[in-house]
């Protein structure tokens, strides 16, 4: 074999390993970017909530025909009246401020038949059962301000529990396993929930504006991370090259 044979794949493996750099580079800067994006539309979206829960309430009907017309009504701020049916609460197991409890559910009957459920707020867990907070079942005519909040279409994720209907303990909001458990017809049934604010109830419980608002921004920290990683890998592909070069003037 002649030296020319032998040359020929040493000046192909810089070549390949040129490419394989260029391409790690993309991938590194596309990532990098897609992260900057994601925390454009991240700081649109927190700033937009921000702006639907400062905004005043309109009536429930506004709030109806927008989600009829597939509008994100997600947070957006309602007012709705109706009599609080509360034979038929469902509790929710949930955490607030370190305490373990419920939200509690409660039908709330409109004008005209149909079923709202509201989120009225948080419970301790020895407070679970109506009983044990009577002041605060209220009965008459009533108004509720809050938010509006989606159902949802599935259990969001596979190490959410079941929900024990049995024991009128939900792991996940299923409005329409809600409304069947009491016997309440689905076609009744306002298509999403209603989560009070913090108006104070009689003895205080529930405790309404328990909405919690989490949506973690960390796009700008990954973003770095990968034009970080990018930066590494151009430091030591030139430093590589510059260390091959000078030893190949030795030579």
């Amino acid at each position: 074999m002649t030296d020319i044979d032998h040359a020929a794949p040493r000046r192909r493996l810089p070549v390949l390993t040129g490419i394989l750099v260029l391409i790690a580079l993309a991938i590194l800067i596309s990532l990098g970017t897609w992260q900057v994006e994601r925390l454009y539309w991240k700081e649109g979206l927190i700033a937009d909530i921000a702006a639907r829960q400062a905004a005043s309430p309109v009536p429930l009907a506004d709030i109806e025909a927008m989600a009829a017309a597939g509008g994100d009504i997600e947070y957006r701020k309602v007012t709705a009246a109706g009599r609080y049916i509360n034979n038929k609460e469902r509790h929710f197991f949930a955490t607030w401020r370190g305490q373990t409890g419920f939200y509690v559910y409660t039908p709330l009957e409109l004008a005209d038949g149909r079923i709202l459920f509201v989120n009225r707020g948080f419970v301790p867990y020895d407070n679970k059962e109506p009983e044990m907070r009577m002041q605060g079942q209220l009965t008459g005519e009533q108004t509720v301000t809050g938010l509006a909040r989606e159902k949802l279409a599935r259990k969001p994720s596979w190490v959410v529990p079941d929900n024990d209907v049995a024991k009128n303990i939900f792991y996940w909001k299923d409005l329409d396993v809600m409304a069947e458990s009491v016997g309440l017809e689905k076609a009744s049934v306002i298509p999403f929930f209603v989560d009070a604010d913090s108006t104070p109830n009689p003895a205080g419980l529930p405790i309404g504006g328990v909405t919690q608002v989490d949506l973690p921004n960390d796009h700008l920290q990954y973003a770095f991370t990968w034009y970080g990683l990018a930066a590494v890998l151009v430091v030591v592909v030139a430093i590589s090259w510059f260390r091959k070069g000078a030893k190949a003037l030795q030579q």
